[in-house]
């Protein structure tokens, strides 16, 4: 399968994006830990029809702090789109009513070896604690973690009355194998139905000496293809913040495609899937 092969897919999702400006208008918080060169709504436009994908979900950044505004307008702008904004139990976020303004989630973060969380993001406490409002608002939680932290949440987890998507296939280390420590929980949980996973390998690849390595993430992939297909989805992760080398979201699809190697998978990671859970 190549990345010609987009027949069954047109109307496909990308399911992790950020925008970023124009700065004009919306600019970047203050204190923020990075700041990102202009990633706008209509070059993501642009990716979406070079992919062949009709849908695309906007991540908030971090780097915009507590300002939802850019996610918003540029899901009032654009209907085929969905959204995930970031709030802390603390800011009492108002959730009723966001989701049709095409919000479909928060995101928290809980990474191993990080004491407390950077600026602009919500915590796994957060999560917890906005758990039951989520539920109400018809909202599910996206979780950035690592396959360091995720066992030891992986009973709170179960216990959530929301789903919960797990972001970048949980950071694993492509050099430990698929049975490493972490992964092992994550493909439980996805066998369960307890949790989604976003099928987004690049970020564990970079540190692999060549290009031609990131065929390891075939493995990665694969398991949590065999561990639950109808719990995945696929995301670009456009405009690949803090990377070195540069990435194409279309060589990143095309892996996806070759390394899933079903026709039907392909359909159902990028259409079926993401149409339930965003649509």
């Amino acid at each position: 399968m190549t990345a010609a092969d987009t027949t069954a897919t047109t109307d496909g999702w990308d399911c992790h994006a950020h925008l970023f400006g124009p700065y004009a208008r919306y600019p970047l918080a203050e204190g923020r830990s990075y700041t990102p060169p202009e990633a706008t709504a209509e070059q993501y436009a642009a990716l979406l029809a070079r992919l062949n994908l009709a849908h695309g979900v906007l991540v908030h950044p971090s780097a915009y702090g507590a300002d939802h505004r850019r996610v918003l307008d540029a899901l009032a702008a654009n209907p085929a789109w969905r959204g995930v904004l970031v709030a802390t139990a603390a800011e009492r976020p108002a959730l009723t009513g966001l989701r049709a303004r095409g919000i479909r989630a928060l995101r928290f973060s809980h990474r191993s070896g990080a004491a407390t969380n950077f600026l602009g993001s919500a915590s796994f406490d957060d999560l917890l604690a906005l758990a039951p409002a989520l539920a109400d608002a018809g909202l599910h939680a996206e979780l950035w973690t690592d396959v360091g932290a995720l066992p030891g949440i992986a009973d709170r987890i179960r216990s959530l009355p929301v789903p919960v998507v797990i972001d970048h296939m949980a950071m694993f280390n492509a050099g430990a194998g698929i049975d490493q420590p972490g992964y092992d929980t994550l493909r439980a949980l996805l066998a369960e139905g307890r949790v989604w996973a976003k099928l987004c390998a690049y970020r564990n690849l970079l540190s692999l000496p060549d290009r031609a390595d990131w065929q390891l993430g075939q493995a990665f992939q694969q398991a949590l293809i065999t561990a639950n297909p109808d719990q995945l989805v696929w995301g670009s992760d456009w405009p690949h913040l803090n990377v070195r080398q540069p990435i194409d979201a279309a060589v990143l699809l095309d892996d996806f495609r070759r390394w899933a190697g079903d026709a039907n998978i392909v359909d159902r990671v990028l259409r079926t899937n993401p149409a339930r859970l965003y649509g």
